[in-house]
Parts: structure tokens; C-alpha cells; sequence
């Protein structure tokens, strides 16, 4: 796109032929315009309409740099002046009607103007621009110049007006804001202001706002510091704390909608919730209309307004509802009445200039005029097609009619003579392609469904449907007529070419179709008059490869009478007969045509900005051909285009996105000529036709929804000649086949419903004969109402002769099928009678097994994705708890729990405590060295101070006691009373002494300082009950252990005396082990678990594993049963089974006592005693135990007491350490505030100051504009003074002038010379002014210059020789004349000047009240400042300090006391009160001597201070002297001076270092490497260890058990006998031990000698080597 300066000129326009726009068809997208009483505008595309409402000619206006973009038009100067698209856009004026430029406007925009608008008065237009620059600018349209301008960043305007009566005032409004600018002018100076509108709530009421800057309403605070406004608060310092609101304070406002002037300079403002406001245009107050009627009100809540235009008495509004209502304002009340029912939402609405017609517009496009008058009328002056167009073509030959289709399927006819719409048709269906036949006068239109319908265009006023083709289900894409009208060849969206009879005689019939490639992109064919076929060239993309295909095929001219020989039984073309090849091109095309001669392929590559031409082999091939570019030129588009052929074959047409109309030469693809219609802003042109003749072209946007209509300026020679050859050939050729078709259309015209009917019928009664009346299943289902596809047809007959071919083996097939089924049906009644666990699933018996298949992997499917539902679920879970456990568990170093008592209800908690940061501990360890530091400093200042007052023999002695004064003084600070540290924290042993003092924290570090070692103090704190809870937890832990170890020696005496008592066991609960919540054990777990069949085999392998373990670890059972059978179980008799015991009674017993012998009766008494004495032995271990149980139990109930009595003394340490830990941290909370009020201030501090030096910035500014007005008003005054100087010189010179002639005629000539001639305004008609709101609005400059040319042609007749005096001199009238004519010529120059003379007096009047209103606010915000700055101080001067009080030691309200007088004596009341007024003087008298004593001590104690200070001064200059003189000069320093080459040096050094750092290196790795190695070994040394000493446990594990058994063995039998033999045993093999060393000596001794003997025989059998 150019982006230089305009054109006049097409940019393309050749020297050759070049090409014209004729007309423009197109509907608004904006608001439409009037420019004059009878005309409109309105923009489209690159165009700007003019229509003439009576005449309804259009004119138009062409844009040459793309894109219009908005419009304005100024009526009484009668211009329109538009902005283009592009980047830095320009504003061009035009004048009406000639459309010449009368300039052209460059402003600083960027991208884009949104918003112009002229003023009625004067010569002034108002720009408004978007992203980036948000500016508002004023131009004087006819100088070309920008008077003034200001920018509002983010703003978005929706609406920009004048007011009608003062150019003035600006109105911009948008959707959450309106804002009225004010213009002032001063001489040629313009300045812009704008004061925002306060627009009510949502609901009409007004909230009221407080001042943001300045709150008054704020409370004062006298403990806690000042109240701060919200934005302090907030830390705001800049421009946005002056509107800064928080959240909670917005409140949602009205959202204006549109407004409009009124005559009184007010507005009205229309709301989306349907509010109407009214706003004074000086004072901006707003007002909300209220409404009459309670009906009426619930109605205006459904009127949402888009339009407004304002009218006598009130407004007219319309919405989206499609209605008009007219508004009757009165005060503030409003009526609402139905103006009008336009049927359609309205989008716009504009009175005339007249006032006597109102146009609205639609939100389609059209155009209604509603005329006021006696008898209204409501005209359509553009009727607007139902959406943009999709398609075009001509009707052949192409010189008379064209055609559009829109995607509604509304397809309208166009005369090519004036762009009118002839006629149209409906068609209801979503359309996407439209072709036109030339060989008859019909025409194709292909639709979203598939159809095709066919159009009779004979008579272009009344186009009619006369045939419906359904090929398939797939949506036309492509629609193309053969050069001939052969055929129709149909492009749908499946990738398939469906070939049509294109005569009507054929009734449109299907003859075939054949399958390329999906999403077609073009279809090209050539039909020549010489031949008789029809090339086909089909171009379909493959994106998998990044190539294009093109397939081509021949049709040949006969094809219709032999179409069942060249398609198979469903309808497809075979490929071997019309010859169709592949081909692919290894780059992408958008576009591709075949040329006429079918030897080569004109491309439009997609990627690259090149058109190619491709030579197509003339061998016949098979498979795919690969074609290589032969020719390539610079296409010199933007993005992928078209290309298209002329009818003669020898043009070739580009068209692309960037809206450029290219006609080459096809021969040397040379462009000829261009033309810009369309822009890259509209996405270019979509498509382009031409007629036969070449004569004209058509061309349509892709999103702009222009249709333009171009033919050529210069036509003629071997350009003309040629096509116009090839259209009378053409013409000749098919004029007796058009005039046939022609004939036939008319014949079927009357037969064009039925054809459609007749079809279906034939082709239902042919498919129900087709189908076997014995068929169980359905092969083709035929719906009456469903329109059945052609091909679907012919597969359904395929079917039919398939099913005739094979009846034998399906009636045979169908047999078997009956069989199995039956069979089945016997499985499925035995099923029924089953069990339940052998009955088999309903679906079990179906026999589809890929429908079990699909059934099973859909179940596998659900569960799986359960499965995976699940486990995400348990993941977020799993995940949740892993951060709930970081988060308070892991991150904790002390882990919070607790500790109960055992017998009372105590539970005592620890702190809970994570580790400190390292950046914590860095900044604790910061500030105590930082203290540390102060304390050494504050030391040695006071020994300076002090050493200087003393002699230097003390000096040593002085410095011992001051150490110890200081010491004393640590001590003293480390014992200070609590009240005074403000906590409790030394109870815990935490020391203080670095803290500073709470009197002492003014600055900010002390008081960050201070809140880092309280943090401190709570830590320890903490840190110390902590480990008083840790050992208490050790004790109750030690506890508890006891008393589980008493209570199982408890629980045996209870189970040897068969008590029912129970044994109390303390147990921990959950919140003393917090541990073990987060530990699930397998009884919690409620669910069953579920096993994978390989765990549960692995699960029954490990039980069988471990029970033969256990069976060989037993062993034989022989031992354990001996023992039952001798012993009872046990080796010895337990002093615990005498309440066991029982001794067995005599067999005699159960004889009777009479039949006892003497022995009996003895054995009896023996029996009787030893139960006696068995009992008795019962008795006393029973009350042994019983002690022995009472003394246990009295021990534990000690021991657990004890430990309560201690955890309740922690209890009372645990609240104490928790007051403490609050008491710090109430602390921290008010230094915390302390910081955040002294951040608060200083914020507040520096908005302050940042919008003084904005106020004094404007003060500068506006002391700079009052300066530059004053001087420019003196200079105009002393201009229009010496005008006016000059009038009178004139007035009073004018007798002297004319002093030669009589004093009569003097007299008469000074009459005239006063005269002035009059002017006849033009009165306006009642009927018009009853109209016209109005009015009489105010002159302009250019009604001014129109004034004064009528009163010079006024002059004119004044000056006219029949007004002389009788008996004047013609030179002396011709004098006279001249005379006064330059006196009225002054005279107009001095109310010209008077009037600029006020207009300056008011601009400084009003600039002066703007100074002293910033004087003002700078005083303001200064006396804010003083006022902050005395708070600040008092702020930091009065510290919250925190003090201990003991309990009962608080602080009371003044109260006052009731008091007896029973001894009161009544005296006289002067008495008193001149006792008073003496108390009274006397202690004024003291109070007087006592301030003047303390100013005398305070200007002592301040000369003091000032000479203590000068002192340590002087004491401070003397010890940097000192130290100066002092200072350390190492070697390295004397060095660095004195060596000339002391980098070189260094470098060296440097280099030594590093060599030996690389050695030290090096050989560190080889001993790491070795240590590593050694490890290693050491490592695997560990592990054969570890190994041998686990075997050495395991086999010692098992001598124990064998030693402890034969141990107990030993003891059963008999200690004594078993200690002999195994002496016995021991000696005997310490003698035979003792005996083999004796031969293992003697045995070693000869085997060294024979190793000596065997050495020397050795050395015999070597060869001795001697030297010779």
C-alpha cells in the first residue's frame, strides 16, 4: 500500500488502456450523512456514496489510498470530508457536487482517525484518533492547520458533536463517561478544556462523593496518630491518587448510549438502562427526566437507545426493537408516544437541514425517509441485500444485466447501465456460489445443502426458480459454466466434480462424476469452437506434503447421448475414457487456469509473490507427473490471489488480498493495466467476472461488501479487435442454441412445479418395485418427504442389481440365518431354567461378535477412564495432604503437641516453631552486632568525655571505676522491673539489655531494629517452655512405662485371686503423639482391599514359606511332652500355684463313716490336717498379695499425682510464657503500626509535594498564557484604537473634503454619507419554522464574508448615479462615493475588531479567575503541608509506650465524689471569691516568675549544650589530627610507590600463585581419587564383615538357646554330678589338647628339617655359572 502522499490519478494507470469505476453498488456500515437538503453520503469500501433522495443518482467519490474511513460533511459549506486507512492517515475535503479537493489535512496520528465532526458555524472540523494517541484536535479545515489539541490516554469516544449553537462547546461521550470541551480563542490562539459530567447511579440517584485530595470528613485519632485519606494509605504518590476510590467505594453509574444539543445549549443523554438525562450546558448540572405515566415507565425499561435525534418539544429514540418513539420533555417530566414502526432496529437517525425529513437507517443498510408535512410519507430510499455478496456473474453476452448472490440465498439482478436492481428472488436457503449459462439465459446457484437451483433470468425484473438439482448432500463450492454452456461442472466440498447437461432441454441432467482431491480451490476448463471437447483442469491442495495436485480430464461434446457408456453403475466417469491424468506441483498455488491451446498452466503461488506458467508433457502418462515452473514473473500482489482467464483467452486477470486489479498479456504475462477498487483493510477482492465483449468488468470485495463496476477509458486497436472477433464468433455460434433453450425455458416455465414431483414419484415406485417384497431387512430406505441425493440414487440401483444378481445365495444366506437364530432362541428358553450362578447374560447369546467386541472394549474404556478418574482424584488428594504436611508438619522444627494430667483435666501445649531463615538469622546477627557497636561507642565517648575533666595520674584509676560503674550499670539495666520493659520475658532467663528503650524509638531502623529483637525475645521464650515441655513429656513418657510395668504384676495377683477388679492402664492420647495421624493403619482402613491375582498368589507363597520356617524352627515336640507327662509343665512348684493346689481325698471317702477301719480313719485326720493347713497357707499369700496390690496401686496413684501436681505448675508457666509472648507481640504490633502510619505520612508528605509542583507548574503555564494575552490584547487594543481613530479622522475630515462645494449640498452628501444600506435577511416559511429547532443559529466567518458582500453590492446600488443630488458634480459624487464606501469598509473592520476585542477581554477574564483559582489550591495544599508536617512531629514525638500495672493498679475515668456536710458552716460568697482572686494573682505571680526561670534554665542549659557540643567537635577534629598523623603505612603501600613496575610484579606473583594453586589442585584430586579408592575397598571389606558377623549372631543366637536349655536341664537334674562330669569331661580333653600339640611340635620340627635337606639337594642339581 502507498504510503506517500495522494494521487489524483489511479497510481496503475498506464499510458495504454486503463480502467474507470462506472458505478459503485454497496450499503452503509456507518452513519449516513447529508450534505445538502436532497442528498446523503455515506462510506463503502474505498468509496463514498452520494445519493440524490429525489432523483436516487448515485455519484461517487473514490478514495485512492485504500479504505474510506470515517465521514463528516459540513451542510452549509456543503463538503464531506473523510479520513483514509492506512498508516498516519490523512483527512481529505471534497466540495459537492463537483467532488473537488479542496485539501488535504496531515495530522500526527498513527494508525487511525475514529471520530470527525464539522461545526455548523465557522470553518472548524474536530478529529478524534485511537490506539496510541487518544487526541482530540481542531483544525481550520480551510487553512489546513491544527489550532489545537489534547490527548486522553485509554479513552475510547463513541460520539463527538458540536453544539449547533456555539462552535464552542464539544460534546464527547462513551460508554462510561461524557465530557463537554470548551474552545477559547484569543486573537489566532485556541485552547482546548474539558469538564467531566458526574453521572448518577444505575438507578437515577446521585451519590455523594467526597473530595479525594482534601478530605474534610476525616476523625481525628489522639492515641493512635492522624487519620490519613485512602489513598496515603494505599502508598499512592502520583496522578492516580488523585481519583484513586477503592473497591468497595465504586458504585456502577449509567452507561450513556447517545446524546444530543438542544437549542439552549443543553443535552440530552440516552442511558443503556433507559434513563434520559438532561445536562446544563454551562454548569453541567444533571438532571434525570423523570416519566408521567406508571405504564409507560415499565416500558421505558425494555427501550434500550442506539439512535437519537432531537426535535421541538422533545427528542425522537429508537433501539433494537425496530420502533421509533417520540419523547414529549416538559420541565422534568417526559411522555413516551410511537412515532413510527420501521420494522427493523434502527441504527441510526438525522434530520435534514430543513428539518422536514427524518432519515433512518437500519442496522442492514437500508435507508427510509419519513417527510413531515400534512400528509406524511415514509419512503425507502436504499433497500439493503440480506448480508454481503457472496458471488457474481454476468447475464450473457454481459452488456445489459449482472447478477449478485448473498449467503442468505437472495440473488438480485443489476442493470450494468446504472447499478439499479432490476429484480430479485428469494430462495431461503444458504446460498455460496452463483453461475450464469451462456447458452441460455439461466442461471445456477449452488447452496450449503447441495442442491442446485436453477434461475430463468429471461426477464430481468422477475427472475424465477424453475428447477431443483440435489447431486449430493456435500455443499457446492465451485459453480462453472464451459466457454459454450455445455456443461455444468459442480465442485462440492467431499472433493468430488459432478458434470450437468447445462441445457434446459435435458432437464439439467446429472451425467456424472468423478473424485479429485478435497477442498477445491479452482476449476478451469476450456471449450473451443474448433473442437469437440471440453478441457477440465480441477486444483485441490495437499497439505500433507506441502504440494498442490491438479487433475485433468476431457469431456467430450457427445458426452450426453453416450453417458451410460462412460460411467460404471453408480454414476462415476471412468478415468481411461475421459482421459484424466495427475498432477502435482511441488510448491503451493492459491489459483490455477488452463490456457486455451491446453499446453500450458498458468499458476498463482501461494507463498511467494510470483505467477508461473507450467508446460503439460504431450505423452500420455500414468500414475503422478511432477511439473516444473517454465515461466515466472512478479506477481507484485499482497498475499494469495486469483487468477482467471478472458473469454477470448488471451487476457489473463489477478486479483489478490491486497485489493488490486491486474490484466496481463497471457502471452508474456505483462500487466496492461490495473485498477484499485478494494483495499488490504477489506481483505481484498474475492472474486472478478467479465463480460464476453471484454467490455466490462465486475468486481467484488471479500469483506468490505462493495460491488464495483469498472469498464475501460481507452479501448481500442489489437486489444479491442481481438476480443471483439472472438464475442461475435461466439455470439454467432450460439445464438440458434439460446434461441432454442430460450424457447424451451418458456415452455417449461408452466411445468416447473411439477417437474420436481414427477421426479421424485418415478423414483420412488422405481425403487419400491426394486426392492424383494420377502426381504426382512432394509437395504434402502426411501423417505417421501426427504429429497433423496442423485447419487445416492445411483447407488440404491447399484443395490438393486446387486441384490437381483445374488437373490440365489441370499435367500440361501437368509435360510441359514433363520436356523441359527432359532437355535439360539432354544439356548437362550434352556438359560431361563438354570441356576442363577450357570444362567448366562443376555448379551452372551448375541452372535455379532464384533459387536461384543466393541461392547467389551467400551466397558474397558469406562473403566479404565474410572480407573484414571479415581487415581487423578487419590493424586490431588495425595498431593493436597503432601502440602498440608509440608506445610505444617515437616517445615515445623519443634512439632506441635501436648501433654494431659493423668487425674485432672490439665492439658498443657507447646509452641509450635519453625526454623528461623537464614535471612532472619542474618538480619538478627546484623542487629546485635549493630548494638554491640553503639554500646562500645557510648563508652568511649563518655571516657573521652570524662578524661578531658581529669588529670592523667587518675586517668588508669578513673577508667577502673568507670568499668565498674559500668558493669554495675549492666547489671542494673539487666535487672530493671518489668513494668519499665513492658513484658515478662526475663522470667524466662532472657536477657534485655540490648533492647532499646520504648522512650527512645523515634527513628525508623531503631524501630525495624526493635521488632527484630523482639521477634528475638519470643523466640527464646518460646525456645524455654519449650524445653520444660520436653522434659515433662520425658517424664510422663517414664511414667507411663512404670505403671505399665507395675500393672502386669497388678494384673497377675488380680488373676491369682480371681478379683473382677479392672487394671487402669494410661495410654497417650492422639494430641500428646500427633505422629500417629499421619500414619493410616490397616484397621482404619473400612474398605476391603483388592488383590491383583499375582499379589494374592504371591500373598499365599509367603504364608507357606513362613509356616514351614516355624515348623523347622520347633523341631521335634518329644521334650515339651515329657515334661507335661513327669512335671505337669513345669520344673518346680511356683509359691503363686498353692491357690492351686488340692489335695486329693481318699478312695474310702466315698464309703460311710461306719464302714471305716481304724487306718481309714487315720489317713482321714492326716487328710483334714493338711487341707487345715493348706488353707491356712491360702489365707496367708492371699493377704500377701492383697498388700502387695494395695502397696502397687497406692505407688502409682503417688507417682501419677506428683506428676500432675508438676504439669499443672506447667500449665501456670504455660499461660505466663503465652502472656509474655503476647505482651512482645502487642509490642511489635504498635511499632508494626508505628512504621505503616509513618509510611502512610510520608506518602501523603510526597503526593503533596508531587501536586504542589504540578499546581505551581500550571501556575507557571498559566502566568506565561495571562502574560502572552495581556501583550496580545495591548497590541490588538492599540490596533483597534488607531482604527477606530482612523473612523473618526474620516468622519470628522469629510465636510473638510467637500469644502469647495455649497454648504446645502455639503449637508446633503454628509446625510447620504451617514447612510446605510439595508439588508434583507431571508425569512423562513411558518411551516419550516415550526419545524427547524433551532432556529437562527449564530454567523460564521464565512456568513460574515457573505454579509459583507451583499452590503458591498447594497453599496453598489447606494452609489448608483440616480441617488445624486440635483445639480452635484459626477466627480464630486464619484469622490463622495468612493469616500464613503472606504468609511463602510472601516467601519465593518472596527466591529470585526470590537468583537475580538471582547472575545481577548473574556479569554484574559476567564484565564485570570483559572490563576487565581491555582493560587488558591497552591495555598491549600501548602497549609496541608504545614499541618501534616506538625503532625508528622507530633506523631514522632508522642511514642505508645506499654506498661506492666499489678493487678487492682488501673487506670480511672475522673469521677466526682458525693460528700457529707453535716459541719458545714454558710458564709458570705464575696468572701470567697476575693479569696479566690488573691490565690488567683499570687499564683498568676509565681506562674510568671517560674516561666521566666525556666526560660532563664533552658537558655543556660541550651549555651551548655553548645559548648559541649563545640567542645566534642574541637575533641573529634583533634582525634581525626591525630589519627592522620598516625596512620599505618604498611610495606606493601611503600612498595606499590616506590616499584616502577608494580603490576608487572604483581602479574608475576599472580602467575606463581595459580601454578602452584594448579599443583596443590591436582594433587588434591589424585589423594581424593585414592581416598575414594581406599573407600571403596574399605566399603566392600565392611559388607563381607557385616555379612559374617550377621551369620556369627544367627549361629550364637542358637548356642544360646541350646545353652539355656541344657542349663535348665542341669539344674532339673542335679547341679553337683553335671559340674563333675564336665570336669571330668574338661580335663580329659585338656590332656589330650595337650598331647597332640606335643606331636603337632615334634611333627613341625622334622618337616623342617626335611624342607633344609630337600634345599640342599636342590642346590646340587643347579648348573654353576663361573666366570673365566
Amino acid at each position: 500500500m502507498e504510503q506517500g502522499p495522494e494521487r489524483e490519478e489511479n497510481i496503475y494507470a498506464t499510458v495504454g488502456a486503463s480502467l474507470s469505476v462506472r458505478w459503485v453498488q454497496g450499503y452503509p456500515k456507518q452513519n449516513v450523512h447529508f450534505i445538502n437538503d436532497s442528498t446523503i453520503c455515506y462510506p463503502c469500501g474505498n468509496f463514498v456514496i452520494f445519493i440524490n433522495i429525489e432523483t436516487k443518482k448515485k455519484t461517487v467519490l473514490q478514495c485512492m489510498n485504500g479504505v474510506v474511513g470515517v465521514v463528516a460533511t459540513n451542510i452549509p459549506c456543503e463538503v464531506v470530508a473523510f479520513s483514509d486507512r492506512r498508516l498516519r492517515p490523512l483527512i481529505y475535503i471534497y466540495n459537492f457536487p463537483g467532488l473537488i479537493r479542496r485539501t488535504k489535512l496531515k495530522g500526527n496520528v498513527l494508525l487511525d482517525y475514529t471520530l470527525l465532526s464539522f461545526s455548523y458555524c465557522g470553518t472548524y472540523l474536530a478529529s478524534y484518533s485511537s490506539l496510541p494517541e487518544f487526541e482530540l484536535a481542531i483544525w481550520n479545515w480551510e487553512s489546513s492547520v491544527i489550532l489545537c489539541k489534547k490527548s486522553q490516554p485509554g479513552t475510547d469516544v463513541s460520539q463527538m458533536t458540536f453544539n449547533p449553537m456555539n462552535w464552542h462547546q464539544l460534546c464527547l461521550s462513551s460508554p462510561s463517561a461524557v465530557t463537554v470541551w470548551t474552545i477559547e480563542r484569543s486573537n489566532q490562539e485556541h485552547y482546548l478544556k474539558a469538564k467531566s459530567v458526574k453521572l448518577p447511579m444505575e438507578d437515577g440517584s446521585f451519590f455523594n462523593e467526597t473530595d479525594v485530595i482534601f478530605p474534610t470528613s476525616l476523625a481525628k485519632d489522639l492515641i493512635y496518630g492522624p487519620i490519613l485519606p485512602l489513598s496515603a494509605i494505599a502508598g499512592l504518590v502520583g496522578e492516580e491518587a488523585e481519583t484513586f476510590r477503592p473497591k468497595d467505594d465504586l458504585y456502577p453509574s449509567l452507561h450513556p448510549s447517545i446524546h444530543c444539543w438542544t437549542p439552549t445549549s443543553d443535552l440530552y443523554v440516552g442511558c443503556e438502562e433507559g434513563h434520559l438525562l438532561m445536562i446544563n450546558g454551562e454548569t453541567l448540572k444533571v438532571t434525570v427526566l423523570k416519566i408521567e405515566d406508571t405504564v409507560a415507565k415499565e416500558r421505558r425499561n425494555l427501550i434500550s437507545p442506539v439512535t437519537m435525534a432531537y426535535q421541538k418539544g422533545g427528542v425522537l429514540i429508537s433501539g433494537i426493537d425496530g420502533l421509533v418513539y417520540s419523547f414529549i420533555i416538559k420541565d422534568s417530566t417526559y411522555k413516551i408516544e410511537t412515532f413510527l414502526d420501521v420494522e427493523e432496529p434502527v441504527e441510526h437517525m438525522r434530520f435534514s437541514p430543513n428539518c422536514q425529513m427524518l432519515l433512518i437507517q437500519t442496522d442492514k443498510g437500508s435507508i427510509y425517509i419519513y417527510t413531515f408535512g400534512e400528509e406524511p410519507t415514509f419512503d425507502k430510499v436504499l433497500e439493503a441485500c440480506d448480508g454481503k455478496f457472496q458471488a457474481i456473474d454476468f447475464i450473457p453476452p454481459g452488456n445489459e444485466y449482472c447478477m449478485t448472490l448473498t449467503h442468505s440465498g437472495e440473488v438480485c439482478v443489476w442493470c450494468i447501465e446504472d447499478g439499479t436492481c432490476a429484480g430479485k428472488i428469494y430462495l431461503n436457503t444458504p446460498a455460496t456460489v452463483l453461475a450464469c449459462s451462456p447458452s441460455s439465459l439461466s442461471a445456477a446457484v449452488g447452496t450449503m445443502g447441495g442442491s442446485i437451483h436453477f434461475l430463468d433470468v429471461r426477464d430481468a425484473e422477475a427472475p424465477k426458480a424453475i428447477y431443483k438439482a440435489l447431486p449430493s448432500e456435500w455443499s457446492v463450492q465451485h459453480l462453472l459454466y464451459d466457454q459454450q454452456g455445455i456443461y455444468l461442472l459442480v465442485g462440492t466440498s467431499g472433493g468430488y466434480i459432478f458434470i450437468i447437461n447445462a441445457s434446459p432441454s435435458s432437464l439439467f441432467q446429472v451425467l456424472g462424476f468423478t473424485e479429485v482431491g478435497k477442498d477445491i480451490l479452482q476449476i478451469s476448463t476450456v471449450s473451443l469452437l474448433e473442437t469437440d471437447i471440453v478441457e477440465v483442469m480441477v486444483l485441490s491442495p495437499l497439505t500433507e506434503t506441502g504440494r498442490s495436485r491438479l487433475d485433468i480430464f476431457t469431456l467430450p461434446k457427445i458426452l450426453p447421448q453416450v453417458s451410460a457408456s462412460f460411467t460404471d453403475e453408480r454414476g462415476r466417469l471412468k478415468d481411461e475414457l475421459i482421459h484424466k491424468f495427475r498432477y502435482e506441483i511441488e510448491h503451493t498455488l492459491s489459483s490455477a487456469v488452463l490456457d486455451f491451446q491446453s499446453h500450458q498452466i498458468y499458476g498463482f503461488c501461494n507463498q511467494v509473490p510470483y505467477i508461473c506458467s507450467y508446460l503439460i508433457p504431450q505423452q500420455e502418462h500414468s500414475g503422478i507427473c511432477i511439473l516444473k515452473p517454465h515461466q515466472k514473473v512478479q506477481s507484485k500482489h499482497y498475499g494469495p490471489g486469483m487468477l482467471s482467464l478472458s473469454p477470448h483467452g488471451l487476457w489473463l486477470i489477478t486479483i489478490a488480498k491486497g485489493g488490486i486489479l491486474c490484466i496481463r498479456d497471457v502471452r508474456t504475462l505483462e500487466t496492461f493495466a490495473r485498477s484499485r477498487s478494494h483495499s488490504h483493510q477489506g481483505h481484498g477482492i474475492q472474486s472478478v467476472r467479465i463480460s464476453m465483449d471484454g467490455q466490462n468488468i465486475l468486481v467484488n470485495g471479500k469483506d468490505d461488501g462493495t460491488l464495483v463496476h469498472l469498464r475501460w477509458r481507452r479501448f481500442g486497436g489489437n486489444l479491442a479487435s481481438e476480443v471483439i472477433e472472438y464475442y461475435e464468433k461466439l455470439l454467432i455460434s450460439l445464438h440458434n442454441t439460446m434461441d432454442e433453450e430460450n424457447d424451451y425455458l418458456s415452455i417449461q416455465q408452466g411445468e416447473s412445479l411439477n417437474l420436481e414431483s414427477k421426479s421424485e414419484c418415478s423414483m420412488s415406485e422405481n425403487m419400491k418395485s426394486s426392492i424383494d417384497s420377502s426381504s426382512q431387512e432394509d437395504l434402502v430406505q426411501v423417505d417421501g418427504i426427504k429429497e433423496i441425493p442423485w447419487i445416492q440414487q445411483k447407488s440404491q440401483e447399484a443395490i438393486k442389481n446387486e441384490v437381483k444378481l445374488f437373490s440365489k445365495k441370499r435367500k440361501e444366506i437368509k435360510t441359514r440365518i433363520k436356523a441359527l437364530a432359532n437355535t439360539v432362541l432354544t439356548m437362550m428358553e434352556e438359560n431361563e431354567t438354570v441356576d442363577n450362578i450357570a444362567k448366562l447374560d443376555q448379551k452372551e447369546f448375541g452372535l455379532d461378535l464384533e459387536e461384543l467386541e466393541r461392547l467389551h472394549d467400551e466397558n474397558e474404556e469406562e473403566v479404565a477412564k474410572i480407573r484414571k478418574d479415581a487415581e487423578m482424584h487419590n493424586l490431588a488428594k495425595a498431593y493436597l495432604a503432601e502440602l498440608i504436611k509440608e506445610e505444617c508438619w515437616n517445615s515445623m522444627a519443634v512439632k506441635g503437641r501436648a501433654l494431659k494430667c493423668f487425674h485432672m483435666p490439665y492439658v498443657v501445649e507447646n509452641f509450635p516453631m519453625k526454623e528461623r531463615t537464614d535471612e532472619e538469622l542474618k538480619e538478627l546477627k546484623r542487629v546485635l552486632w549493630q548494638k554491640k557497636i553503639e554500646t562500645e561507642c557510648l563508652k568511649l565517648r563518655k571516657e573521652i568525655v570524662e578524661v578531658q575533666s581529669t588529670i592523667t595520674l587518675a586517668k588508669k584509676h578513673h577508667e577502673e571505676e568507670d568499668e565498674e560503674e559500668e558493669e554495675d550499670t549492666a547489671v542494673k539495666n539487666a535487672n530493671l522491673p518489668n513494668y519499665l520493659l513492658g513484658s515478662l520475658s526475663t522470667d524466662f532467663g532472657v536477657h534485655a539489655s540490648l533492647l532499646s528503650s520504648q522512650l527512645e524509638l523515634h527513628s525508623r531502623e531503631e524501630k525495624i531494629n526493635q521488632i527484630i529483637l523482639l521477634k528475638d525475645v519470643i523466640y527464646k521464650v518460646k525456645t524455654a517452655f519449650n524445653h520444660e515441655f520436653d522434659a515433662a513429656y520425658k517424664q510422663k513418657e517414664f511414667e507411663v512405662a512404670r505403671v505399665k510395668e507395675k500393672n502386669v504384676r497388678i494384673q497377675e495377683i488380680i488373676l491369682d485371686l480371681d478379683l473382677e477388679e479392672v487394671v487402669w492402664q494410661p495410654e497417650f492420647d492422639d494430641c500428646e503423639k500427633p505422629e500417629r495421624t499421619l500414619v493410616v493403619e490397616n484397621k482404619e482402613i473400612a474398605a476391603q482391599k483388592t488383590l491383583n491375582p499375582w499379589l494374592k498368589g504371591r500373598a499365599e507363597l509367603t504364608m507357606t514359606h513362613e509356616m514351614e520356617q516355624q515348623l523347622l524352627t520347633q523341631g521335634p515336640d518329644t521334650r515339651r511332652r515329657a515334661l507335661m507327662d513327669m512335671m505337669g509343665g513345669v520344673l518346680e512348684v511356683k509359691k503363686e500355684d498353692i491357690l492351686k493346689m488340692v489335695i486329693p481325698q481318699p478312695p474310702f471317702m466315698a464309703k460311710a463313716d461306719t464302714l471305716w477301719s481304724e487306718e481309714e480313719r487315720k489317713q482321714f485326720k492326716d487328710y483334714e490336717k493338711k487341707v487345715k493347713e493348706l488353707n491356712e497357707e491360702r489365707d496367708k499369700y492371699r493377704k500377701s498379695l492383697e498388700a502387695e496390690m494395695k502397696k502397687l496401686q497406692n505407688s502409682i496413684q503417688e507417682s501419677t499425682q506428683n506428676f500432675d501436681e508438676h504439669l499443672k505448675r506447667l500449665f501456670e508457666r504455660r499461660v505466663k510464657a503465652e502472656m509474655v509472648v503476647n505482651q512482645e507481640e502487642l509490642k511489635i504490633n504498635n511499632l508494626v503500626y508505628s512504621l505503616l502510619l509513618d509510611e502512610e505520612i510520608n506518602s501523603r508528605e510526597a503526593f503533596l509535594n508531587n501536586y504542589l509542583a504540578r499546581k505551581q507548574e500550571e501556575k507557571n503555564q498559566s502566568s506565561e498564557v495571562i502574560q502572552k494575552s495581556r501583550e496580545d490584547l495591548d497590541v490588538y487594543k492599540e490596533n483597534y484604537d488607531n482604527l477606530l481613530a482612523e473612523d473618526k479622522v474620516l468622519d470628522r475630515s469629510f465636510k473638510k473634503e467637500f469644502s469647495e462645494i455649497p454648504s446645502h449640498q455639503v449637508d446633503i452628501l454628509y446625510k447620504l454619507f451617514k447612510r446605510r444600506p439595508r439588508i434583507h435577511k431571508q425569512k423562513i416559511h411558518l411551516d419550516t419554522a415550526s419545524i427547524v429547532p433551532f432556529g437562527e443559529r449564530p454567523e460564521s466567518g464565512k456568513l460574515s464574508k457573505d454579509t459583507f458582500a451583499q452590503l458591498m453590492k447594497a453599496m453598489d446600488d447606494l452609489d448608483n448615479i440616480n441617488n445624486m443630488p440635483e445639480g452635484l458634480d459626477p466627480s464630486v459624487w464619484e469622490h463622495f462615493c468612493m469616500t464613503r464606501r472606504a468609511k463602510v469598509e472601516n467601519e465593518q473592520k472596527v466591529k470585526q475588531k470590537a468583537a475580538g476585542l471582547m472575545e481577548m477581554m473574556a479569554f484574559l477574564q476567564r484565564r485570570t479567575e483559572d490563576d487565581e483559582k491555582l493560587q488558591q489550591e497552591i495555598e491549600k495544599v501548602l497549609h496541608e503541608l504545614t499541618v501534616l508536617q506538625e503532625e508528622k512531629v507530633r506523631f514522632q514525638l508522642n511514642l505508645t509506650i506499654q506498661i506492666l500495672l499489678k493487678q487492682g493498679q488501673v487506670e480511672l475515668e475522673n469521677f466526682q465524689l458525693l460528700l457529707e456536710y453535716p459541719d458545714a458552716i454558710l458564709i458570705n460568697k464575696s468572701i470567697i471569691e476575693d479569696l479566690n482572686s488573691v490565690i488567683r494573682t499570687q499564683g498568676q505571680k509565681k506562674v510568671a516568675s517560674m516561666m521566666e526561670s525556666k526560660d532563664v534554665h533552658k537558655g543556660i542549659f541550651q549555651i551548655e549544650w553548645e559548648h559541649k557540643k563545640m567542645e566534642m567537635e574541637m575533641e573529634d577534629l583533634n582525634q581525626k589530627a591525630w589519627d592522620i598523623q598516625m596512620l599505618f603505612f604498611s610495606r606493601d603501600r611503600q612498595k606499590y610507590l616506590n616499584e616502577p613496575n608494580y603490576e608487572t610484579l604483581i602479574a608475576i606473583q599472580i602467575g606463581i600463585m595459580e601454578q602452584t594453586i594448579a599443583v596443590l589442585e591436582k594433587t588434591h584430586k589424585k589423594n581424593v581419587e585414592n581416598c575414594k579408592k581406599l573407600l571403596k575397598k574399605l566399603g566392600r571389606y565392611s559388607n563381607q564383615k557385616d555379612i559374617a558377623n550377621y551369620t556369627l549372631s544367627c549361629n550364637l543366637r542358637e548356642e544360646l538357646v541350646a545353652v539355656s536349655e541344657r542349663k535348665e536341664i542341669c539344674n532339673a537334674v542335679g547341679s553337683k554330678l553335671t559340674c563333675e562330669k564336665i570336669a571330668k569331661e574338661r580335663y580329659e580333653n585338656m590332656m589330650e589338647q595337650q598331647k597332640l600339640t606335643n606331636i603337632a611340635k615334634q611333627q613341625a620340627e622334622q618337616i623342617l628339617i626335611l624342607q633344609t635337606e630337600l634345599e640342599r639337594l636342590r642346590m646340587k642339581t643347579f648348573p654353576a655359572l663361573v666366570q673365566m
